[in-house]
């Protein structure tokens, strides 16, 4: 299961299952047992079934939210302390930094 197969077949996964979903819902929409089932049965398929080598499956299920509001809603009103960290140092690189404390 990803959200990237493209990136997925160049690690040369062997099977993937490809999903236009946000990060953190792999399977779909939380409570959706329909459309969680139909992921799952089709990963399932796919890890059965393949007879090749880089077999790839990208499913044709739609988000039900617009895309912006779906991904900005699996992010967290604030950042981790890493993330914010990572975010102080790259601004410090940005204004000619050398070191980062």
């Amino acid at each position: 299961m990803t959200m990237m197969p493209a990136l997925a077949m160049a690690q040369l996964a062997p099977r993937v299952v490809g999903v236009e979903f946000p990060f953190g819902h792999p399977f779909g929409m939380p409570n959706d047992r329909k459309m969680q089932r139909r992921v799952l049965e089709t990963a399932l398929t796919v890890v059965a079934g393949a007879t090749s080598f880089a077999t790839r499956i990208d499913l044709d299920i739609e988000w039900p939210q617009p895309r912006g509001e779906a991904f900005k809603a699996g992010r967290p009103q604030e950042p981790s302390p890493i993330v914010r960290e990572m975010l102080s140092n790259s601004d410090l690189l940005r204004r000619g930094a050398t070191t980062v404390e």
